[in-house]
C-alpha cells in the first residue's frame, strides 16, 4: 500500500512511499488520479477543497486552504496555511479510554537507598559553572580505570552557565543541575565548582536538599592546590560506593520513560509516534510512568490532551502550561505558530497543527495524571505533561532532570545526539533505519510497509525498553553521545 487515510473524516491521504504523477489511488469514494509527484510523507487531496476550507488529517483540522485544491493535488505549504492564533479558550470535556490488559513484566535494575530505581550505575560529574568544564573533562579522561565491575561509566555534562545569570535564569540553572545530581541512574556524583561564581556551593546545597555523603561529594577548585589530584581522590571514594550496587529483578511499574520527537517527517504521526503511544499505554497499564513534553508542539492539538486530564485541577494546570508558553512567545515578539522547521517541511509536515497532531500521539490514550514545571520531578504514576520547549537538547535535558530513566526519541530525518539518560532512537521509516543504523535503535517503518500493526510494534518496543533498562546499550551510549542544554530566557551580565 502506497498511501494511508488516517481517519475517516480526513480529506487528505499521506503517501507511504513516493507516488508519481498519473498514478491512481482508490478510496471509498472511488479512484483518484494523482496530479503531481508526491514524496513519501506528503499529502494528497482526496476531494476538492475550496479556498478557506479546512484541511483535515488525523480527524482534526491541520490548516486552511489558501486556494482551491483539486482532488489528486499535492497538499503542502504552497496551498495551506495555519489557522492558529495566540488566543484560544478551552473547555474541559473529559474523555477517558481503557488501557490494554498487561501481565506483570520485570527488568534488571539498581535499587537505591532512597527508594528510587536506576537502570544505569554510573558516576556523574556535574559542573556548577562553565569555567570548570575542561577540569571536569580532564577528571573523566584521567580516571577511566574506575569504570569496572558494576560501575558502568564516568561522565560529565558541561554547560556555559552558573555565573553572570540573574533572576529566573539563575534559579533555573540551579534547579536543573540539582535535579541531575539526584538522578537515580547516577550511583554517585561529584559536584564541581570554581569558587567565585554566583551559583555558590551554599545555594546549590540548599537547592539539593538532603543528600547521601557517600553518594555526593563536593569540590571547589579554588580551595585546593591541585584540583585534578583532589578530584581523582574523591572520585575513587565515589567509585568504591557505586561498586557496591548490583542489578536485581525489579517490576516494570518502577520505570519512568520520557517521550520526544525531533527531525520529524510526514510519517512521524503515522508510524513512530503512535507506536510510542501504544508503548506508553502498555507501560502505564503495568503501573509505570511516561512523560510528554515539547509544549510548543502541542499548539493546535492541546485539546486532545486537555480532555484526557484526570480532573479539573489537572486540566487547569495544563491550560496554564500552554498559555504561559504562548505568552513566552508573545513577550519576545514571536508568533506561536513559528514552526515547523525546514527539515520538517521537507519531510511532509505543513503546519504546526499538522506537526502537533502527530506529536501528541506519543502520549497514547492514557489519562493525564500530573503537569510539571520545567525540571519538575515525576511523583505520580501514569502520564505526566512536562513544561519545556521543543528544542531537542533542551527538552531531553528537561526530561532527564524530571527523573526519566530513558528517553524514546522518534525521528524521520535522523539525529545523533543523546541525553544523560539513555536515549533510544526510533525511525519513522525503514529507509532511515537502513541508512543510519549507527544512530537508530528501533524501526517503526514496518507499520507503513504493512509488516506489523501499531499494537505489534508497541509490544516489540516494550520488549526493547525492558532490555535497555536491564543494561542493553542504546546507539547513543555506544557512540558516547551525551550532552545537556539548559533553558535560558533572560539577561547575561
Amino acid at each position: 500500500m502506497k498511501y494511508i487515510k488516517i481517519h475517516q473524516r480526513d480529506n487528505v491521504a499521506v503517501a507511504l512511499s513516493d507516488i508519481a504523477k498519473g498514478e491512481r489511488i482508490t478510496t471509498e469514494d472511488g479512484s483518484i488520479e494523482v496530479l503531481e509527484d508526491v514524496a513519501r510523507g506528503h499529502k494528497i487531496a482526496l476531494v476538492n477543497i475550496k479556498e478557506g476550507s479546512p484541511v483535515i488529517k488525523y480527524g482534526n483540522e491541520i490548516g486552511i486552504a489558501k486556494s482551491d485544491i483539486g482532488s489528486g493535488q499535492w497538499v503542502h505549504t504552497h496551498n495551506v496555511r495555519t489557522s492558529l492564533s495566540e488566543d484560544a479558550e478551552y473547555v474541559y470535556e473529559p474523555v477517558f479510554y481503557d488501557l490494554p490488559k498487561a501481565e506483570e513484566r520485570f527488568f534488571m535494575g539498581y535499587k537505591r537507598p532512597d527508594g528510587k530505581t536506576g537502570i544505569r550505575n554510573e558516576i556523574w560529574i556535574i559542573p556548577t559553572v562553565g569555567c570548570v568544564n575542561r577540569i571536569a573533562e580532564n577528571l573523566v579522561n584521567s580516571n577511566k580505570e574506575l569504570v569496572k565491575g558494576s560501575v558502568e561509566g564516568l561522565y560529565t555534562f558541561t554547560h556555559p552557565f552558573g555565573c553572570s545569570q540573574m533572576g529566573d535564569d539563575h534559579a533555573t540553572t540551579r534547579k536543573l543541575l540539582a535535579a541531575l545530581v539526584r538522578h537515580p541512574n547516577a550511583g554517585g556524583v561529584l559536584v564541581l565548582s570554581l569558587g567565585c561564581e554566583n551559583l555558590t556551593t551554599e545555594q546549590f546545597k540548599a537547592e539539593l536538599g538532603e543528600w547521601n555523603e557517600k553518594r555526593v561529594k563536593f569540590l571547589t577548585c579554588q580551595d585546593v592546590e591541585d584540583e585534578i589530584e583532589e578530584g581523582s581522590r574523591l572520585l575513587k571514594e565515589i567509585a568504591d560506593y557505586v561498586g557496591t550496587f548490583k542489578r536485581e529483578r525489579i517490576s516494570a511499574s518502577e520505570l519512568i520513560v520520557g517521550m520526544k520527537c525531533g527531525g520529524s517527517d510526514g510519517l512521524s504521526g503515522v508510524t513512530a509516534n503512535p507506536v510510542v503511544g501504544r508503548f506508553s499505554d502498555r507501560l502505564i497499564a503495568l503501573g509505570g510512568s511516561t512523560v510528554l513534553t515539547e509544549v510548543p508542539e502541542m499548539f493546535g492539538a492541546e485539546s486532545i490532551l486537555f480532555n484526557r486530564c484526570k480532573n479539573a485541577d489537572i486540566f487547569e494546570k495544563a491550560v496554564k502550561m500552554v498559555n504561559d508558553f504562548k505568552q513566552y512567545f508573545v513577550s519576545h515578539g514571536q508568533v506561536v505558530y513559528e514552526n515547523p522547521s525546514p527539515g520538517n517541511k521537507a519531510g511532509g509536515i505543513t503546519t504546526l497543527e499538522d506537526k502537533s497532531c502527530g506529536c501528541v500521539q506519543k502520549g497514547g490514550s492514557a489519562e493525564i495524571t500530573d503537569v510539571l514545571e520545567y525540571a519538575g520531578e515525576v511523583t505520580k504514576k501514569g502520564l505526566s505533561l512536562l513544561s519545556g520547549p521543543g528544542n531537542d537538547m533542551v527538552s531531553t535535558t528537561d526530561l532527564t532532570a524530571a527523573g526519566v530513566h530513558m528517553i524514546l526519541f522518534t525521528t524521520g530525518r535522523g539525529t545523533p545526539f543523546g541525553a544523560p539518560a539513555p536515549t533510544l532512537k526510533i525511525s519513522t521509516n525503514t529507509a532511515l533505519y537502513e541508512k543510519k543504523g549507527n544512530w537508530i535503535d528501533f524501526n517503526a517503518g514496518g507499520v507503513a510497509q504493512g509488516k506489523e500493526t501499531l499494537d505489534e510494534a508497541g509490544e516489540r518496543l516494550l520488549d526493547l525498553v525492558l532490555e535497555t533498562a536491564s543494561g542493553k546499550l542504546t546507539r547513543c551510549e555506544e557512540n558516547g553521545y551525551r550532552e545537556i542544554s539548559i533553558f535560558k530566557d533572560g539577561v547575561t551580565l
